[in-house]
């Protein structure tokens, strides 16, 4: 590539990734010459004015047409918008919680967690943006590999060590498995490039060998459920969400999940909505055989993690398996492939963002000041501290589905898609109701323990920067749940998916 061709891209359409990636570089070379016993909390302000920047230039960006750089590798559209919004809102609230994280064994580490956060939330947009198979795994393994490290921060912690390694050996299973996956569709089609691996699909050659590229799908599929915690490749969620500092915890289950389902959106339902059906298997495409196996995966991850959830003391251990039954709702969309499919996903990790970075400020002063992660910790929090008691209850309640809450609508509307197509998927539906229907027993007991156990612990004092996100936070969940408009008029006024979605229209079009 010559320098003509280099100068004749343009650069300005990754102005957020430049931000990022300019601040991060900062931040490390800063640490490194800074004191020892000097606090990192400018670092963390550095690092949130830099993640401001970079929101700013997205917002800056809606209104700009498709366009593409570096061969069709990186891509500017709708989708990569819409997903970069989340992926820096979420990490600004994980920074603000990160700068008031109290414990003695992360503060030597302080201010390597800034930029590895930072280039961890670089992996996640370079995913929300790639077209390609190359660019999408480098994104993801810069993601894996930051967190991988972030989980075990505090050396000291014997099960901080234990999620690290935990971490890292099934992560690089997953990785392995998505691989594998993936070198079969290259295999098939002779491409890296998204879009033309689409247009190879009908080649006659291809139409031969359906079977491979079911095979190929299944690989990547399982492989990719890692990263959203979904069964099988769920177990490691618990002992990391324990193990690791609580806003890390908070980081892999808003930024990390989102990132997970930008990179099944972006990967599977572009690369295979073309794809044929296994032969002997005649008007069907691909992604209307494989649909049997996507709802029992939902199904089985909504069950596992929300009767496992029911056994748990450890608040965090708890909240890891409501994360994985989180993720088993948001797989239900991808049964019933209707244009719904974005906007559904979209704003319920709109509305969970909210209301788990909420709980896991409140997790966070209460398990530091306590020194313990089990649900004892919220004893009396009522009469304690009403202010933290009380939007705690509403996360829990938006967690659970509770009406005039965003989690209320973001199920509702997951609900209604499983039920709005023919033929309408209603064993999925009732399987969702249930579960649904069993993790009001956790997230009620949590409640309980608040109102009506007694406790004579000293009332909770709470930084700024905390109460700030915690306002912040509790006031969205609860717009949103009265009026989710405000999510979807600026989702439908500033994202065109009309031409993206036509072609899942199609697919549906096939069941009829």
């Amino acid at each position: 590539m010559d320098l003509d061709t280099l100068l004749s891209y343009k650069w300005g359409v990754m102005a957020p990734e430049f931000i990022i990636l300019g601040v991060a570089t900062l931040l490390s070379v800063l640490d490194l010459f800074m004191k020892k016993e000097a606090s990192r909390k400018p670092l963390a302000w550095l690092a949130g004015a830099g993640i401001i920047a970079a929101l700013v230039s997205v917002f800056l960006q809606l209104d700009q047409e498709v366009t593409s750089i570096l061969y069709d590798t990186y891509r500017l559209d709708f989708f990569s918008k819409a997903f970069k919004i989340l992926l820096l809102l979420g990490t600004l609230l994980v920074i603000v919680l990160a700068s008031s994280y109290k414990k003695e064994e992360i503060d030597e580490n302080r201010g390597e967690f800034y930029y590895l956060l930072l280039a961890a939330l670089l992996g996640a947009m370079m995913m929300a943006s790639s077209a390609d198979m190359i660019t999408l795994f480098v994104g993801l393994e810069l993601l894996s590999l930051s967190s991988y490290i972030m989980a075990g921060l505090e050396r000291r912690n014997k099960r901080s060590n234990e999620a690290a390694f935990k971490y890292v050996v099934s992560g690089g299973i997953a990785t392995a498995i998505t691989l594998f996956g993936m070198s079969y569709v290259f295999g098939l089609t002779g491409e890296t490039n998204l879009f033309l691996i689409v247009q190879n699909m009908q080649d006659e050659e291809l139409l031969k060998h359906g079977f491979l590229l079911v095979f190929a799908f299944f690989i990547t599929f399982v492989g990719l459920t890692f990263k959203i915690a979904a069964a099988p490749l769920h177990m490691w969620a618990p002992d990391v969400y324990e193990g690791a500092p609580v806003p890390v915890t908070a980081f892999l289950s808003v930024v990390s999940k989102t990132a997970g389902f930008v990179i099944l959106i972006r990967f599977i339902i572009i690369t295979f909505i073309s794809a044929p059906a296994a032969p002997n298997i005649d008007g069907e495409v691909m992604l209307l055989q494989v649909q049997p196996y996507v709802m029992a995966l939902a199904a089985v991850t909504m069950v596992i993690g929300n009767v496992t959830a029911l056994r748990q003391r450890n608040i965090k251990r708890m909240f890891a398996y409501s994360s994985i039954a989180q993720a088993g709702y948001l797989l239900v969309p991808f049964v019933s492939n209707s244009s719904l499919l974005f906007e559904l996903i979209w704003f319920y990790l709109l509305a969970y963002l909210f209301m788990n970075i909420g709980a896991f400020t409140i997790i966070q002063l209460l398990t530091t000041q306590a020194g313990s992660n089990d649900i004892s910790v919220f004893r009396g929090l009522f009469k304690r501290s009403p202010w933290l008691a009380l939007p705690m209850t509403l996360f829990l309640l938006s967690l659970a589905g509770i009406p005039v809450t965003a989690g209320f609508v973001g199920k509702f509307g997951i609900f209604m898609g499983a039920l709005g197509l023919e033929p309408a998927h209603y064993w999925l539906a009732a399987v969702m109701m249930l579960t649904t229907l069993i993790s009001y027993v956790y997230y009620f007991n949590v409640i309980a323990v608040m109102f009506f156990r007694d406790d004579e612990g000293r009332k909770i004092s709470v930084p700024g920067g905390m109460a700030t996100v915690l306002a912040f936070c509790a006031a969205s969940t609860l717009i949103l749940g009265v009026m989710p408009g405000l999510a979807l008029d600026f989702f439908y006024g500033n994202f065109d998916i009309n031409e993206f979605f036509m072609r899942i229209e199609e697919v549906g079009t096939h069941t009829h």
